[in-house]
This record gives structure tokens, sequence and C-alpha cells, in this order.
């Protein structure tokens, strides 16, 4: 073989060096999903970039088959063509620029394209894979024996389900990268957290449950109370609140207005769910139950408060208002470091504002003031949580309504202990 040919053979390898590489990077870089959608939009070749992808050990084996191949034979003739030339020094100088040549133009430099655009090149490569993976089938079933040896005799399960902090780690990265605006995202993550809550976190306390006494009312007055409290709809209970029997809706009660009779023939079957059932589960059930309106029972058996469909729907898409609901800022910025907040506000969302740590048992900020007072609250009482005071500015008889937060700054030994304690809790959670 004279030289030119041998020259034309090593370009030839170093090419087929840059591919295996690059074809390594791109299916292994490459988006499944947006994959998928291309396939599923009618592509071909999509379509084979997806099944190949799916069989991925028999796709990384035929790579580094092919890659070793490839650069052993570059090497090998790299070595003969420089020992005629230096029969001396030429193995050694063969290994220096073999090595630097393959390093930069059969690995960094493909690998590197591949990276900025993996869809795009694992669409180009993915008929001559497919045919390399063919040719070299029967050493990739060789192969594939030895990986169920080694696997038997190691034990190497490895669970690869997407834990959901994984999941909202990719989410936060889209939204970094430009891929997902705010919008689109926070509905991702309330979509993923939905299943983890419970009905106690966003139900209408007892206390601010406004209903219908059937044993003791007047038409004007239940006239006033739908509205005064703005709802369409009205539980109804006998002797107290903690016998409710049904739900009483605006438009039956007029239609009652209208023919009389007794009260309870124009009531709702009323929903009863525990406390701790999740919202997802309290959605289906109110979906099957065709009603807008559960009953939370506490473990007595008493009633712990109320929850609507419009509350758990919140929760996926943020605040729902109507024409007639008034606007309620929970969470009013006075200056620049100084909130006023009302205590119906969800205890979540004000530790996510202030980058607060800890644990508690309450779901609202009013539970949460009284667990740092150990005490019924009045107003003037102040106490200190990480770099939060908080005062008691507004109650009402044995409940805080109000509060005023100043924001302190963090100093770097607090920093720490923060971070210390953030690294703690994602230790334990794991």
């Amino acid at each position: 073989m004279d030289h030119l040919s041998t020259w034309i053979l090593m370009v030839v390898l170093i090419a087929f060096s840059a591919y295996f590489s690059a074809t390594e990077t791109a299916f292994t870089a490459l988006s499944r999903s947006r994959v998928k959608t291309m396939a599923d939009a009618g592509n071909k070749r999509a379509a084979r970039v997806l099944r190949l992808s799916e069989q991925y050990d028999k796709l990384v084996s035929t790579i580094l088959i092919g890659n070793n191949i490839v650069n052993i034979a570059l090497a090998s003739i790299a070595t003969i063509l420089f020992v005629s030339w230096f029969p001396k020094n030429g193995a050694g100088i063969s290994t220096a620029v073999t090595t630097v040549v393959v390093l930069i133009f059969g690995e960094i430099t493909p690998k590197s394209l591949a990276k900025e655009s993996p869809e795009r090149f694992a669409l180009l490569s993915a008929p001559l894979i497919s045919l390399f993976i063919v040719i070299l089938t029967p050493v990739n079933f060789l192969f594939s024996l030895w990986r169920s040896l080694v696997g038997k005799l190691f034990h190497t399960k490895d669970d690869r389900r997407m834990t959901e902090n994984e999941l909202l780690a990719i989410i936060d990265e889209a939204e970094e990268g430009g891929g997902l605006g705010d919008e689109e995202s926070e509905l991702i993550r309330s979509a993923i957290e939905f299943h983890d809550m419970t009905v106690e976190s966003i139900a209408v306390p007892r206390v601010d449950v406004a209903g219908v006494d059937l044993e003791d009312f007047e038409s004007e007055q239940v006239e006033n109370l739908f509205e005064e409290s703005g709802y369409s709809r009205l539980p109804a209970y006998e002797e107290s609140m903690d016998r409710i029997i049904g739900v009483l809706h605006q438009k039956n009660f007029l239609e009652w207005q209208k023919k009389g009779g007794d009260l309870r023939t124009y009531l709702q079957t009323p929903v009863f769910i525990p406390e701790h059932t999740k919202i997802s589960v309290a959605l289906k059930l109110l979906q099957h139950a065709k009603c807008h309106m559960a009953v939370i029972s506490d473990e007595y058996g008493g009633t712990f408060g109320i929850v609507t469909l419009e509350d758990i729907l919140e929760e996926l898409v943020g605040e729902i208002w109507d024409e007639h609901d008034e606007v309620i800022e929970e969470f009013q910025q006075v200056d620049e470091k100084t909130y006023r907040i009302l205590c119906s506000a969800s205890l979540a969302e004000l530790f996510e504002r202030f980058s607060l740590n800890g644990e508690t048992e309450s779901s609202t900020v009013s539970g949460w003031v009284m667990d740092q007072l150990q005490k019924i609250p009045v107003k003037g009482d102040t106490f200190t949580y990480e770099n939060l005071e908080v005062t008691v500015t507004e109650t009402d008889n044995r409940r805080v309504q109000e509060i005023l937060v100043k924001v302190h700054e963090v100093s770097d030994a607090n920093e720490e202990e923060k971070e210390e304690a953030e690294a703690d809790s994602a230790a334990k959670s794991e």
C-alpha cells in the first residue's frame, strides 16, 4: 500500500472515530420528548432514533466496539507508517501524534458539536448506526451474555425511576434556560405537588364557615347571608355546625321562596371527607358526586371545615376571582423590609417567600404564630423566627388576624447554619 492510500485510509478511520464519538454523545444528550414529538408528527428518522434509544445497551455496545476497532486500526497503521520513516523513534512519535489527533478530531471536537444539537445529529447518524448494529449483532449478543453474567455476579440493581425532586430540578433548569416561562413552570410545579396536599391545608375552617341553621332561621336572614358571604352555596345544619345535613344552593333557595314547603327537601346531599384526604382524591369524589362542596370531618366526627371545587382548582391554576369576589391581598409590602400578612394565609407560602426552614404541623400563619408564642396571641405579642421579627397587630377574640413582619439581614454565620440545615433536611428526605 502506497503512502497516499495509507493517508486516505487514516483520514477515513479518523472520520469514523469522530462519527462514533459524536453518535454516542448525541444519543446520550438528546431529549426523548422532543424526538417523540417529531416521530408523532410523522418524521420517520425520528421514529428510528426513538427505537434506537429504547435499545440503548445494544446501541452503546455497537458504538464502543466500532470506536475501538477504528482507533486500534488507526494506531496500528500510524505506527507502521512512522516506523518506516523513523526506525528508532517511530513508535513513540506515532503514539504521541495519534493520541493528539484522536483526542482533537476523534473525541473532543465531534462530541462538542454533537452536544450542541444532539437531536439533529442523532437524526443524521441513525441510518448508518442502524447498519452497524445489524453487522455487529453476533458480537453484541456475546456482550449481552457477558452483561447478564456480570449483573448476576454483582447484583447490580439500580432504581432508575425519576423522583419528584429530580423532576422539579429539570423544570428549574428548563425555566432558567428559557424553555419554560414563569407561568408554565409554576403550573407544572403545582401539578406535581398537587398529589401531596391534603384538604386540611386549603379548607375554610369551621369558625369561618357561614351556614344555615335549619331549626332557627328566617327567609330574610338567609337572603342576607347569601348576599354578605358572596357564596352561591351554604352548608345547612341542625343544632350545631357539627351536624351538617345538606348544602343549600341559592337557586334552590329562591325556588323554595316561591313554592314554600320544607326547606330540607331542597338541600343537596353533602359529601363528607376526612381531614387528611389528598386534594386529588377529594377532586375525584366531588366530580363523581357532581357536587361543588365537601364537608371535612375531624377525627371525632365533628366538622373541621369545608372545601370547595374552586379551592382545589386554585391549587393548580392560582386564585380564581369573579365579579362578586372581594380581592384580598394576604401579603402586603409596607416598605422594603416590612410586610403586613393576614394570618389566614398559607404557611407554606410564607416559608417560601422568606426562604425559611423548619417543620411545623400548622398549615396557616395563624397556627404557626400560636405555636411560636405557646399561648393565645394578643395584640403587641412579638417573637423572632430566623431573620424575621414578627409582631401581632390584630386579633379577634382568641384568634390572631394579622401580623407585621420585619426582615433583617442574614449574617454570614447564620447563612452557613441555614445552608447546613437545608443540606441535613435534604439528606433526611432522601
